[in-house]
């Protein structure tokens, strides 16, 4: 049994850059502007704010700068006295053409403060064609014109996209957070997709008015801490897809010391682990250098258990260098900042070391702090849903 458990290791290992290679080759950058439609619906973004975070500014203006013919910008915080509601007063003053709204205020009383602030600020919308993104998403101009096409097919009821991870500072943790979401979450999440799920992640959805009513409008996920993939389960309960949108924007990664990455990520796991915990499991596989180095420490420090080491982490740095030069890293794009220098290798051991105890300690517990709350995360399928989980990643 002791002879076998490092060759298992490396199994693992072996496993875990298969599907990172395959997952990376899935994702299929844009290489080109997306076109807008000739008859191109009018759009509302809604964009809940919640304090200041770096490069949050940047991350507004970027829709400002939407190339989309006609759409409106709704901008909602529970309190008057956010601090981001005054970048969005000087972009609006920079940028005055722009359709804008701002709601604020009291809100609706419930276990996802988020939802309850895209509730007050859905009475402002004017227009039947949501998108909702998250405040710390970066977007390229053709933003719009990208997550729309999809919708004009009636059979789609819901638009996502895959996003990468932009460091807001350059820190430790902004590096590490940005490797886990491109090259941890963006391949697997790809690979999943090419598998056949039709995960809703959370950082872009659009979907028409009518479809959000037919479940129950926003009031359906207040009560949920994963509300995208709720959603998802909501509309494909409905007969509709959840399709996948061209366009591939960029999320800050704000956190600048590994205290609160690590709070940030456990969130994440345990989120994950309550919606689907068979595919949780999975997970196993996405920290290959942690196999690595374990078939290192359980063979004795054996010499082709060192070669072995060797060759994963060669691998693992190829795989995402080529992954990075196909998507467009260290150069802007658009309004997207320019994403992070690629990671020196040994950075990626420390990546897969820090995935492997996070994906420990997530069974440690179901409880999950968010926005200065304590909440139990859930399956999200007390009120429904077909059963089939969509895995959420992005919880601002």
């Amino acid at each position: 049994m002791a002879a076998i458990l490092p060759v298992f290791a490396e199994a693992l290992c072996a496993v875990g850059l298969i599907q990172q290679a395959i997952g990376a080759c899935l994702v299929s950058p844009q290489r080109t502007a997306a076109k807008i439609p000739e008859q191109a619906p009018p759009i509302t973004v809604f964009k809940p704010l919640h304090g200041v975070e770096p490069l949050l500014d940047t991350a507004l203006e970027s829709f400002f700068l939407l190339d989309y013919p006609q759409f409106q910008l709704i901008f909602g915080a529970a309190d008057p006295n956010d601090p981001a509601l005054a970048i969005v007063g000087r972009l609006q003053q920079r940028y005055p053409a722009v359709d804008v709204a701002v709601v604020t205020g009291p809100h609706r009383e419930g276990r996802n403060r988020k939802v309850a602030n895209l509730m007050a600020m859905h009475a402002a919308s004017r227009h039947d064609l949501f998108v909702i993104s998250d405040a710390d998403m970066h977007v390229a101009p053709d933003f719009l014109a990208a997550i729309v096409t999809p919708l004009a097919r009636p059979e789609v009821g819901l638009v996502t996209t895959f996003y990468t991870g932009l460091p807001a500072t350059d820190t430790l943790a902004g590096r590490l957070g940005a490797m886990q979401i491109n090259h941890g979450f963006l391949p697997g999440a790809a690979l999943a997709r090419a598998l056949g799920r039709q995960d809703c992640l959370g950082a872009t959805m659009a979907l028409r008015r009518r479809d959000l009513d037919a479940i129950g409008g926003f009031a359906a996920l207040l009560d949920h801490l994963a509300d995208d993939n709720v959603l998802g389960q909501r509309i494909r309960a409905t007969g509709k897809q959840v399709a996948l949108g061209s366009a591939i924007p960029a999320t800050s990664v704000p956190e600048t010391t590994l205290r609160a990455l690590l709070r940030h990520e456990l969130r994440w796991a345990r989120t994950v682990r309550a919606l689907v915990p068979l595919s949780y499991a999975g997970i196993v596989t996405q920290f290959p250098l942690f196999w690595a180095l374990i078939a290192l420490l359980l063979s004795g420090a054996a010499i082709w258990a060192w070669i072995g080491l060797a060759l994963a982490a060669g691998l693992r740095h190829g795989i995402a260098r080529l992954f990075e030069r196909r998507l467009g890293f260290g150069r802007a794009s658009g309004a997207v900042p320019m994403l992070m220098a690629p990671p020196p290798p040994w950075l990626f051991l420390l990546r897969d070391a820090a995935s492997a105890a996070i994906f420990a300690l997530s069974f440690w517990s179901d409880t999950v702090e968010w926005r200065g709350q304590t909440l139990q995360a859930d399956s999200g399928r007390s009120t429904g849903g077909n059963g089939i989980g969509a895995v959420t990643r992005h919880m601002s």
